[in-house]
């Protein structure tokens, strides 16, 4: 019992974070129906700017001892700068493409993507050496009943996860913006016959999806403070795994992201307790095979019907 307690509380703090990351994937697949391969990317950008600002402001030294202020401000930075990467990405990539065919967008993500891995490398950017997160949260076991241990940076994390989610739930359902962004995802041309600004919408929705992933790296680097080179497989890997999430969930549904971002976390982390570590992985991708012969939706997705 305590080994299945530990293990689900560590499924949901991973969980929680492949959620942010899918809830942005989904966002724009939602109003443009394109897969932009490129968020994955500014996750990366979120760890790897998080690192530099704690840097910048003294906190990676060995002694330093980073105020509880520190933490919530090179987050907030962090979301800033990679929401203006989204709306940069989107203004010089994708809006040129939008009357395009799929296939030329789709490129387009890849190379943006190849870009922002390769540029990340430069020596005057972040560089090719790995760096080490410094704790901005102090890592202290806040509860521990029957040998399962509650680490205030795990609550912290999936807190934070959960907020976000929740917030986003509310904008999107609850909120003027929200409504036009609905609009939008049914129709560009009928949503701009009734007077929303669909480039506005658009750019809104990539910079708050690369905001999200931001928030995603920070946590990620919080949680496992060991930051590989932007180029890492580690992180390519990280991506494909929210976008797992997010076509299991039901891409283009808010809340199938959210569940396919947990169930991905579960799923992870039992397997490898459970069955086998090596093969942590195969059981992620096994569970798309598997959702996606069953139900080629999506657990929370529906399928379209379109009237002629």
């Amino acid at each position: 019992m305590t080994k299945f307690l530990q293990t689900l509380m560590d499924g949901m703090a991973v969980g929680s974070l492949y959620a942010l990351i899918a809830l942005g994937y989904t966002m724009v697949y939602g109003i443009l129906k394109f897969i932009n391969f490129a968020h994955s990317d500014i996750f990366v950008l979120g760890a790897w700017i998080s690192f530099t600002v704690a840097s910048m402001l003294g906190w990676a030294a060995a002694d330093a001892h980073a105020p509880v202020w520190a933490g919530p401000l090179v987050l907030l930075t962090a979301m800033a700068a990679c929401g203006l990467v989204g709306f940069t990405v989107e203004r010089l990539a994708y809006k040129p493409l939008r009357r395009a065919p799929r296939l030329n967008v789709l490129i387009t993500a890849i190379g943006v993507s190849l870009f922002l891995q390769n540029f990340g490398q430069l020596p005057f950017v972040f560089g090719a050496q790995p760096q080490r997160m410094p704790s901005l949260v102090a890592d202290r076991v806040l509860a521990s009943f029957s040998g399962v241990q509650v680490r205030l940076v795990d609550v912290i994390g999936a807190g934070s996860a959960v907020a976000l989610m929740v917030a986003l739930e509310w904008l999107v359902f609850h909120s003027k913006m929200g409504r036009a962004m609905r609009a939008v995802s049914y129709s560009t041309s009928v949503a701009s016959l009734m007077g929303i600004n669909v480039d506005r919408v658009i750019s809104f929705t990539f910079v708050l999806g690369s905001a999200l992933a931001a928030a995603a790296g920070f946590l990620y680097a919080m949680k496992y403070p060991g930051l590989n080179q932007p180029a890492h497989t580690t992180w390519v890997l990280l991506g494909l795994k929210a976008f797992v999430a997010a076509v299991i969930g039901g891409i283009g549904n808010i809340r199938g992201a959210m569940l396919g971002g947990f169930l991905i976390g579960g799923i992870e982390l039992f397997g490898a307790a459970y069955l086998s570590p090596q093969l942590r992985d195969v059981y992620v991708f096994a569970l798309l095979i598997l959702v996606l012969l069953v139900k080629p939706t999506g657990l929370v997705g529906k399928a379209v019907v379109e009237k002629v």
